[in-house]
């Protein structure tokens, strides 16, 4: 048996131990490199199929957009940088027509009008265009936009939409535009046409009756041409009321921005309808509260339109009591009209409509219904508002609140009487009255009011005699008499009376029943202060008696040219200038009435002081002879001659035709008595050609 030694056997076993280990170590390396092997595999087809799946999804996408694509109506395209076709969807190949090869080639669908093309800022380009097709025109309005294709490439995308339907309805739309403008157009000449030959024989009617009115008739022969005048004004209101609604609606109604006088506009107006409040037994009257600026900038004209339309139906609608219009200012600035009377009311059920066109007042077909429509749009286009307030068997409330602009530097009224003046005002009436004491205390007094002569005698008797009577002569002759007696005996220093412009006429002269003098009704602030101050104020407030129109008139006669066709209404403005001591030169055209003129202005005849020219007249008209007239005044240089248009054409551009023609004032007929009156005190001497 052979012996190990010690030593070789723990070399054999650490030999053993390192094989082994080795051994293990291997295997293990082994395992790991396959299964890291596996691993990598595994992973491999794990990002296979990852990227097998985006794959597929990104075809299914391509389809979709490619299916939607060629699906659409649009027409789709796209060209290279050389403006080569590179893609057109079916649309656009349809519309190109089946014989047309596209693709990679410069083309561009046939087109008879191309719009102007707008560029925004991020580079879209927009524009419309008309092409052929087999179809007929169409419409398209494209969009076109800069697209990177996957490989890079730059392309123009062009997206075109049908828009035929589209263009057609504007076009249509447009089309029945320009013929509402064109019917509107007519309708205005229309209405022109229509106006001028309704005011020409209707100035004739009013202007003849009025001169009628001046000769000696008899009372029943002048109630007929009273009737005659007062249909013909009333169809000259209803033919104003129709053109003034006509400009409202088609918007060609423009505002006037002037300066005028608050008080002379609101009293003008009461004083204008009170003939026919007197006339029903009815009183108007106005009143100014204090503090309210009396000058103003606006249009007083269509100011004076919305009073007289407002308190003329509230005259219509009244018979018994009277009608107040009054004016203050509102917390906000604003100016208020209110006119109310004591009338038969307007329903609930009826104040929602009664500003609606056509719309009547109840139990009356009076009228176009136009009035208080164009009354609302009137004060809405002056930025202010109108309403009412009424009940039945009440009378009504109108109100409006209309921003007026108050000049600046107006004097504040003065106190005319010192403090403890009395004044008795004995009346019974709803306005007058209550406003005639409100006048009176504003000068200064303190005022009294008695409803009748009972009333009045107790207080003359039991006070201080006042200073100033007032008496109404409604209240009766007898009992006036004894009111003047009584005051005079108890020493009041004036004794007014009170009456209408009719009953003036039936009492006679004031100093017979007692009194030093009258007031007319409805009272002016003017007069009232005129009648009071020269006999018992100790000052004056610097308001004198106003001016009478015939003796501020020059003594030597006037020349005036008159060139009108219509003899009736050359016969009327003939006379009625006649009767202001005018000498007039009558012309039937305006040929011969610019030979006269120029034949004055070369010493050829005597100058006139000036020229009343027809609008409307055969050969040249009235604007073409002011035209050339004032050519020839200038190049002679000669003083210009004060032009006057005469004419039936009411409309504001007939108004503004005829000043830049170079007239100097605008008269509508029918020429008023007042209105020729005024010509011949204020400008004829000015202008007189040397």
């Amino acid at each position: 048996m052979v012996s190990l030694s010690s030593g070789s056997a723990g070399s054999i076993a650490a030999l053993f131990i390192a094989l082994t280990l080795g051994f293990v170590v291997t295997t293990l390396w082994l395992r790991f490199r396959f299964l890291h092997s596996e691993a990598q595999t595994l992973l491999r087809e794990a990002e296979t199929e990852r990227l097998r799946d985006e794959i597929w999804q990104a075809r299914e996408s391509e389809e979709r957009y490619r299916g939607l694509i060629e699906g659409q109506n649009d027409l789709i395209l796209r060209r290279d940088q050389e403006d080569r076709i590179v893609y057109a969807n079916p649309a656009f190949l349809e519309a190109a027509g089946p014989n047309e090869a596209v693709i990679g080639k410069r083309y561009s669908l046939k087109s008879t009008f191309t719009g102007e093309a707008l560029l925004t800022s991020d580079g879209v380009r927009s524009f419309d265009q008309e092409i052929e097709t087999d179809r007929g025109p169409r419409w398209i309005s494209w969009v076109e936009t800069t697209v990177r294709e996957p490989d890079g490439r730059m392309l123009r995308q062009s997206v075109g939409r049908d828009v035929t339907e589209r263009r057609r309805s504007e076009e249509a739309l447009a089309s029945a535009q320009r013929k509402a403008e064109a019917a509107s157009a007519a309708k205005s000449r229309f209405l022109a046409t229509v106006s001028h030959e309704l005011r020409t024989p209707l100035s004739g009617i009013t202007g003849m009756a009025d001169l009628l009115l001046d000769t000696g008739l008899t009372p029943e022969q002048a109630t007929y041409a009273r009737a005659v005048k007062s249909s013909g004004e009333s169809l000259l209101f209803l033919i104003d009321e129709i053109l003034d609604f006509s400009k409202i609606e088609s918007g060609k109604l423009e505002l006037a921005d002037e300066d005028f006088d608050l008080t002379a506009l609101v009293e003008g107006v009461a004083e204008l309808l009170a003939p026919r409040a007197q006339g029903k037994g009815i009183e108007i009257a106005s009143f100014i509260a204090p503090h309210t600026p009396r000058q103003m900038r606006g249009d007083p004209a269509r100011l004076r339109q919305i009073l007289l339309n407002l308190a003329g139906n509230a005259v219509k609608f009244t018979t018994q009591g009277g009608v107040g219009i009054t004016v203050s200012v509102s917390a906000q600035g604003k100016t208020v009209f209110k006119v109310v009377d004591t009338g038969e009311g307007v329903s609930a059920n009826r104040q929602g409509r009664i500003f609606e066109e056509f719309e009547h007042g109840e139990g009356s077909g009076a009228g176009a219904g136009l009035g208080l429509a164009i009354s609302r749009r009137l004060v809405e286009k002056m930025s202010g508002s109108l309403g009412v307030e009424s009940a039945p068997g009440e009378g009504a409330t109108f109100t409006a609140e209309i921003p007026l602009v108050a000049i600046k530097g107006e004097t504040p009224p003065q106190r005319c009487f010192p403090a403890g003046s009395r004044a008795l005002v004995v009346a019974r009436s709803p306005f007058q009255a209550p406003y005639l004491c409100e006048k009176l205390h504003e000068l200064g007094f303190e005022v009294d009011q008695a409803v009748d002569a009972s009333h009045g005698l107790a207080v003359l008797s039991t006070s201080r005699a006042p200073l100033l009577l007032v008496v109404d002569a409604a209240i009766g002759e007898e009992a006036a008499r004894a009111l003047a007696k009584r005051a005079t005996e108890a020493g009041t220093a004036s004794r007014m009376m009170l009456l209408s412009p009719f009953e003036r006429r039936q009492f006679g002269p004031p100093a017979a029943f007692g009194f030093d003098g009258y007031l007319v009704k409805p009272i002016r602030e003017r007069s009232l202060k005129s009648r009071l101050i020269e006999p018992i104020a100790p000052a004056p407030c610097g308001e004198g008696r106003p001016l009478d129109a015939k003796r501020t008139l020059a003594i030597p006669p006037f020349h005036v040219l008159l060139a009108e066709d219509d003899e009736v209404n050359a016969l009327l403005a003939t006379r009625l200038l006649e009767r202001e001591g005018a000498k007039v030169d009558r012309y039937h055209n305006g040929l011969s009435a610019l030979e006269a003129a120029m034949r004055a202005m070369e010493g050829k005849r005597p100058n006139y002081d000036f020229a009343l020219l027809d609008i409307r007249m055969p050969g040249l008209d009235g604007n073409e002879v002011a035209r050339r007239l004032r050519k020839e005044e200038a190049r002679l240089g000669r003083v210009p001659l004060r032009l006057v248009a005469l004419t039936a054409n009411a409309l504001q551009e007939d108004r503004a035709m005829a000043l830049a023609a170079g007239f100097d004032v605008f008269l509508v007929k029918p020429v008023l008595r007042e209105d020729l009156v005024r010509l011949l005190v204020e400008g004829g001497t000015k202008s007189k050609v040397a």
